[in-house]
């Protein structure tokens, strides 16, 4: 199990910030949390940037029980 820490809209999207969820792999996190928060949340994730202890991640990276898996939608400014 993994921490799943969520931000800006993919956080109102699962309606919390923070989450533990099972998986092996960081993909098998993410699909975890798809099936947990539904439809409207995968649509958003899918758009996120994964990171795995503050580093970049690929969806085969293993996780532990001390890791934290993040998701950062993309942001726009001016």
């Amino acid at each position: 199990m993994a921490v799943l820490r969520l931000f800006a809209s993919v956080r109102v999207a699962a309606d919390t910030g923070k989450v533990d969820v099972p998986g092996l792999t960081v993909g098998e996190v993410l699909a975890a949390a798809d099936e947990k928060f539904g439809d409207a949340f995968a649509s958003v994730a899918a758009t996120c940037r994964v990171w795995l202890n503050g580093e970049a991640a690929t969806a085969t990276d293993a996780v532990g029980a001390d890791d934290e898996v993040a998701l950062l939608p993309p942001v726009s400014g001016g």
